[in-house]
């Protein structure tokens, strides 16, 4: 038999959601603030030449091509406001999470609720602060070096820096305001439509070369199945559980005697999500992205030896790939995503416990073993998808547009989305069956009254 919420959602219809006004209020307030995003990353950073800037774009498409063009859709290569996106927040995000995770004033103030939260938010905008200076600085002495710069100096760094920070915080700000009062996570959904804004162009292109001649029919037929196939075990990989069984004991209120109950606790095939995948590829694209701006006459052997082995596609790359995303997997599922010790006591507070195995410690142990043997499926997972673009372009000079990091926050946004707008519609379902109900019981009292009159 099907749950009264599953009988619900399977109701659902096109004239639920037409009814629900307030889903469709925060839907039109999502869209609006994210067109918002797409127009500001047109608005150029003043002090650049543009033709040079298109120029040099062409030709450093390889490095800027990476995660950093992926997170800002388009607005570092056209040096918009947005340059930098979102990405200093995810960072500072990342990094205080795992110092939560690891330093212990940080992870009591976790543990204090919602004060601990504001606190532990504002530490991370200020790290937001911090990076996006940093990297705006950075990014405007790299345009200086490239004489893309229409007037080097301090005035053109000042400027530069304080129109890319502020963009990123007004970025930072549109997320917040999406999260509070539309559908859906905001920066999250600010990432996807940067990644899905490049999409029509990378099919465009993809099929004008194939009416061209310069790509076999077969290969565009055989890149659409495999795009299709690669998302397919995406969506699965990402919905695959594995439950463990959690029993409760009987207990006593008062004079009554409640029975025992049972249920389950997930644990993802993947808990760490797309984290390990955006840390592994920042990481090994740093050394490309540092050298992007720089002249080639500036580049020094070391970097030049390091870029030659570390680049993109090749064979140290794709290794230091796999190692880096099973690590991250591993770090951040055990520090932050699934802490082990905390669900045990978890479950020991609430009398619960799995079959056969002591609450406490010992219930910590198995969850330990069970997590670590779900992981090896999980990070081999996260390490083929990130790989397996990568080794289509470079390896067999498979124009796969889509990468694996976009790939994985293109599922795991559209799933996290759907789920939000589904509970809208259910919440605004159970509100109408409260109204009818609450109706019916009018109704049925105005009946006796007047037959008592």
């Amino acid at each position: 038999m099907a749950s009264a919420a599953e009988q619900m959602a399977a109701n659902m219809s096109w004239g639920a959601f037409g009814k629900a006004t307030e889903l469709r209020q925060r839907i039109l307030f999502t869209l609006g603030l994210l067109c918002v995003y797409r127009l500001g990353t047109y608005i150029p950073v003043p002090g650049i030449d543009g033709a040079a800037l298109r120029d040099f774009m062409e030709q450093a498409s390889q490095g800027l091509g990476g995660i950093l063009s992926m997170f800002t859709g388009g607005a570092l290569g056209r040096m918009g406001i947005f340059a930098l996106g979102i990405m200093p927040y995810i960072s500072a995000s990342i990094i205080v999470q795992l110092m939560t995770a690891m330093v212990p004033q940080l992870e009591q103030l976790k543990k204090e609720g919602e004060q601990g939260r504001k606190k532990i938010n504002q530490y991370t905008r200020y790290g937001t602060v911090a990076l996006a200076t940093f990297q705006a600085y950075g990014l405007a002495r790299s345009l200086e070096a490239g004489s893309l710069a229409t007037d080097p100096g301090l005035f053109f760094q000042a400027s530069t820096v304080i129109t890319l920070v502020g963009g990123t915080m007004f970025l930072m700000w549109l997320g917040e305001q999406i999260t509070s009062r539309g559908v859906g996570n905001g920066i999250s959904l600010i990432i996807f439509v940067g990644i899905i804004a490049n999409v029509p162009a990378a099919i465009a292109q993809f099929l004008s070369q194939g009416r061209s001649g310069a790509i076999h029919p077969a290969v565009i037929i055989g890149v659409i199945v495999m795009v299709i196939a690669v998302l397919a075990f995406v969506v699965f990989m990402e919905r695959a559980l594995r439950k463990i069984h959690i029993q409760y004991p009987r207990r006593q209120v008062g004079m009554k005697v409640y029975d025992g109950g049972s249920s389950h606790l997930p644990v993802k095939v993947n808990p760490a999500g797309v984290i390990p995948a955006i840390f592994a590829s920042s990481l090994l694209l740093l050394p490309t992205t540092i050298s992007t701006f720089s002249q080639s006459s500036a580049t020094g052997p070391v970097m030049s030896t390091i870029l030659a082995y570390f680049g993109p596609g090749q064979p140290l790359y794709l290794a230091f790939m796999t190692g880096l995303v099973v690590f991250f997997t591993y770090f951040y599922t055990y520090n932050v995503a699934f802490k082990t010790d905390d669900v045990a006591d978890n479950l020991k507070n609430q009398n619960g416990f799995v079959p056969g195995i002591r609450p406490g410690k010992r219930t910590a142990e198995y969850l330990d073993y069970v997590v670590t043997r779900i992981l090896v499926l999980g990070s081999g997972y996260l390490a083929l998808v990130v790989l397996f673009p990568e080794i289509l372009r470079s390896q067999l000079a498979i124009p796969f547009y889509f990468g694996g990091t976009s790939v994985l926050i293109v599922v795991s946004v559209t799933m996290d989305t759907i789920q939000q707008v589904q509970s809208h519609l259910l919440a605004h379902q159970y509100e109408g069956l409260i109204e009818k109900s609450q109706l019916r019981g009018k109704r049925r009292g105005a009946k006796k009254g007047t037959a008592r009159r």
